[in-house]
């Protein structure tokens, strides 16, 4: 690629974005722009700032940037707003967070004056998409860098030569065969690769970082209510609180009680099969909450249609189409169906469960009247009648004439 004078960087200060720091300042000769995202992940960032200036980078074109509010009120509430699952029991943690890394890119490329973006995504995986088709969407004239296509450096052993060649520190658990890939941000902790690559295995231990194993979870439940509005969590028992400080309230409880852990073999868009452990604390306690707000709140056609067209808004975000028309096409419908979701929902967290308790909402359609298996005043019982004369009328046609 040629004609390369400024780059934006998805940096992380670790030995793959800080080779490839290195390998941009020498393969085009291009200024870099070093962007580090805090979603949460946890990790002290002012290391990826220290490294990147050794590494050259002026200080002006180096971005260290909190996002975890952004991430949890654009990213997160509205894709939980669906109660999207991949495949049936992937929460999206890494899928939601990769529009808002390069949405933030793009945004500083036009502030620099950069003419291209790099990611650090391997040639193999689905965050090469999702980077590049947020990329192309929100910035069709852009430049795509993206060195694992480009570089012969594909093995860990090759990396790591190169760093010690141009003396880009690494940390001490980078000099050793690493055994397995993690990402995490918010919402979860990823684990995938090395020792994971075996599905037939079961996975250590030790690549549970952020839970601990239900075995070894607290005797005693953990009682929450959490608040809702409009379909997005708002508090915990009556406490107000931003969508990051609730998400990290909600982690801290549902790590402690050994939930949202998975392990699972999942269908890339690129088209292999992979196995991936991960880690979804307050995640699964907000989903399954979510869901048992709307079971009062949801006119029934209108829960079903939101089932139905969750499988598709959910392989979206996976896919990489955040930015794609359809996918705030859905939206729109997804977030129309929300204005009543409003109220309290209560769950007890025990050993790896999340178990819901009971609900309210001034907008609840649950009617005791005529559910109540006494004497009622509401509901003739004799209306069934018809009703099910009527659904089962082309039934009798049908079997009449079958023989």
């Amino acid at each position: 690629m040629s004609g390369v004078n400024k780059v934006v960087l998805a940096y992380s200060g670790g030995l793959d974005t800080s080779v490839i720091l290195r390998w941009l300042q020498e393969t085009y000769g291009a200024e870099v722009v070093a962007f580090c995202a805090d979603l949460g992940q946890g990790e002290e960032l002012e290391d990826a700032r220290r490294k990147a200036e050794m590494l050259g980078i002026k200080p002006e074109n180096i971005y260290i940037e909190d996002l975890r509010e952004t991430f949890a009120r654009e990213y997160v509430f509205p894709m939980f707003r669906a109660n999207a699952v991949y495949e049936g029991t992937y929460l999206l943690g890494t899928s939601i967070a990769r529009p808002l890394i390069a949405k933030r890119q793009i945004e500083i490329a036009r502030e620099t004056g950069a003419d291209a973006v790099c990611h650090g995504a391997t040639g193999k995986g689905n965050d090469q998409v999702r980077f590049e088709l947020a990329y192309y969407a929100l910035a069709p004239e852009i430049k795509v860098i993206a060195p694992w296509r480009e570089w012969d450096l594909t093995s860990r052993t090759k990396l790591l030569n190169f760093a010690e060649r141009h003396q880009i520190p690494i940390s001490k658990d980078n000099m050793g065969e690493a055994p397995f890939s993690v990402d995490a941000n918010l919402l979860h902790i990823s684990a995938e690769g090395k020792v994971l690559e075996d599905p037939a295995e079961t996975a250590p231990e030790y690549v549970h970082t952020w839970t601990v194993s239900p075995e070894n979870a607290p005797d005693e439940p953990t009682t929450l209510e959490i608040d809702f509005e409009d379909g997005d969590p708002v508090g915990l028992g009556g406490e107000r609180l931003s969508p990051a400080s609730l998400m990290e309230r909600l982690n801290e409880h549902g790590a402690r009680n050994g939930i949202g852990r998975i392990d699972i073999v999942e269908n890339r868009f690129v088209g292999m099969k992979s196995r991936g452990v991960y880690e979804t604390p307050g995640g699964t306690i907000l989903w399954h909450a979510h869901r048992a707000m709307e079971s009062i709140t949801l006119d029934r056609g209108m829960a079903h249609t939101k089932d139905e067209l969750m499988p598709r808004y959910a392989e979206l975000i996976y896919n990489g189409f955040w930015w794609a028309p359809e996918r705030e096409m859905l939206q729109a419908a997804i977030d129309h169906s929300q204005h009543t979701v409003t109220g309290t929902v209560r769950v007890r967290l025990y050993k790896g469960n999340v178990i819901v308790e009971g609900r309210s909402s001034p907008y609840s359609l649950y009617s005791e009247a005529h559910v109540t298996f006494e004497d009622d005043e509401v509901y003739d019982q004799r209306d069934a009648e018809g009703f099910i004369k009527l659904n089962a009328l082309r039934l009798r046609l049908w079997h009449s004439h079958r023989g």
